[in-house]
């Protein structure tokens, strides 16, 4: 099957679901989220069950002794449960019961490895039956049948190898739907190009084992599964934290469809900031790679006080002040960035998307912008620095960058590349976007590997001269002035001069004007009691 085939099949099954939702009266609630995810959860891993056992090894084996000695890549289901013999049951009068047996079972037979963990040691199911998510119990039986139906109307077979994250498209689709339900869906997605941009300028495609890749923020998993594919799935092991247990759990989805299970215990559901699940010891763990989105500005005022006494040092630049108005607008992605960089070992490296305004925030406006990026110089730990297109996100109209972070970096020189004028805007039904080409997203790479010099783009400068530059990470801060000479006789200089004069003494007589008028009508003011 094709991405193009794929993402075709996925947005019609998502039309039709939400076309059923909306009809038992779920349109745009999160209990029409949680059914549309939970289907698609169990698509994925009947479809890739079905897959593999069609194409075993051992034509004599049958389901059961597959499903018996399966390794953990393989969701286990039971064959009454598998979506073809559920669809054959579907007229009977307890298949409403039977389906929502078929996902209790699941979790069940799979809860050992599938289960999320938080921090606290306490796992949650896999799924859940899909009747507690209705609010009338005379519409189980349309739910059931409708489900049913709509599953066995697509095919997700032969896309299991893709190293994709198969859950993106599906919150990019949904996105715009669910901004204002508990919270923003946002923090699961990111598109596949960050991903790719970011794999393929981080790993240089020299062989490696055993290495480890890390994001504190991982959402459903984009970024750690472009560094797997290209370092390859059985060369590495993921580790993850993110505080939702949605993104979580589709995360642990996206790791069994992609051949990566042995890394599902190292997925942990949980707040990265107070409570930091990959420890080495009574210290961080370090880890070889780390990618991550983080968020970028959200209410973590409860969460001060405990990140002030945290014993693992993470906070060296500070922790952002909780504001008087709007605590939503607390720079969170600061606290993140500090947090990567402790948990990065002395060889490792990372690629961080950040808010642009990072990249030039002077001492006075943000003191703790300013610390993190002096750091990353003195130490000279910073690579270079990627200014996206405006509007290249789906899910914010920031304007975003990536910094590329290397603690075993040699030389003393930062390539700051300014891709901002990349991309072809586009109007979609969620506002005005800037899409990028393959052929895009591969120069954009290059120009980074290369380190190309381009005018008015991109600079390859001494960090030196950044400590002049107050440690502005903003190419802009060092393109070389340009001046212009244009060849004039005497008459025609004495012609511009005196074009020059006339006009600036129409302004200057305008500007008098307009001072008289306001000192009259400032005159003619008179106080009024009321």
């Amino acid at each position: 099957m094709s991405i193009e085939e794929y993402l075709d099949n996925i947005k019609g099954m998502i039309d039709d679901l939400k076309a059923m939702t909306s009809d038992l009266g779920l349109n745009n609630t999160g209990d029409e989220y949680k059914i549309i995810s939970e289907l698609f959860t169990y698509k994925f891993l009947n479809d890739k069950l079905v897959q593999e056992f069609e194409n075993r090894e051992n034509k004599d084996e049958n389901y059961q002794e597959f499903i018996d000695f399966a390794d953990a890549d393989t969701a286990r289901i039971n064959e009454e449960y598998l979506l073809n013999n559920l669809f054959q049951r579907q007229n009977e009068p307890e298949f409403p019961a039977l389906f929502d047996q078929a996902f209790t079972d699941i979790s069940e037979l799979n809860k050992e490895i599938y289960s999320i963990e938080t921090t606290s040691g306490t796992r949650k199911p896999l799924l859940e039956p899909l009747s507690v998510f209705l609010r009338d119990e005379d519409k189980e039986a349309e739910l059931a049948k409708r489900s049913i139906n709509i599953l066995n109307k697509y095919t997700f077979i032969g896309i299991y190898s893709k190293g994709w994250d198969y859950f993106s498209t599906i919150f990019e689709y949904l996105i715009k739907d669910y901004n204002k339900d508990s919270g923003s869906y946002a923090e699961y997605y990111t598109p596949a190009f960050a991903g790719a941009i970011m794999a393929n300028i981080l790993y240089n495609d020299t062989p490696v084992d055993r290495v480890s890749v890390y994001d504190p923020a991982a959402g459903s998993g984009t970024l750690l599964l472009s560094m797997a594919n290209a370092i390859g799935v059985k060369n590495c092991t993921l580790y993850s934290q993110d505080r939702s247990q949605k993104s979580t759990q589709f995360l642990r989805i996206n790791l069994i469809l992609n051949n990566l299970a042995h890394s599902l215990a190292n997925v942990i559901e949980g707040n990265t900031m107070t409570k930091p699940s990959h420890l080495n010891g009574d210290k961080l763990k370090q880890f070889d790679f780390i990618v991550s989105n983080p968020p970028f500005n959200v209410d973590f005022s409860a969460d001060v006080a405990t990140m002030q006494t945290d014993p693992y040092g993470r906070f060296f630049a500070g922790i952002p002040n909780i504001p008087r108005v709007d605590k939503t607008d607390m720079a969170i992605y600061l606290t993140f960035l500090q947090h990567i960089m402790a948990s990065l070992s002395d060889k490792g490296k990372a690629a961080v998307v950040v808010p642009t305004g990072f990249l030039d925030k002077n001492k006075r406006a943000s003191k703790i912008a300013y610390s993190i990026r002096e750091r990353l110089i003195e130490n000279n730990w910073l690579v270079g620095t990627i200014s996206m297109p405006s509007n290249i996100f789906a899910t914010t109209g920031t304007n975003v960058s990536i910094l590329f972070i290397d603690k075993a970096k040699s030389d003393e020189r930062v390539f700051l590349f300014d891709a901002s004028r990349f991309g072809e805007k586009v109007s979609l039904s969620d506002g005005q976007r800037t899409l990028l080409s393959e052929e895009e997203i591969s120069r954009i790479i290059e120009i980074f590997k290369t380190k190309k010099e381009i005018e008015d783009t991109s600079v390859y400068i001494d960090k030196a001269v950044m400590k002049d530059k107050s440690y502005s990470f903003s190419s802009g801060q060092y393109y070389q002035a340009k001046m212009e000479y244009v060849e004039l006789s005497e008459d025609d200089f004495k012609n511009e001069i005196s074009a020059h004069k006339t006009k600036l003494s129409e302004y200057f007589k305008e500007g008098s004007s307009l001072q008289e008028q306001i000192l009259s009508g400032l005159g003619e003011l008179i106080y009024d009691e009321v």
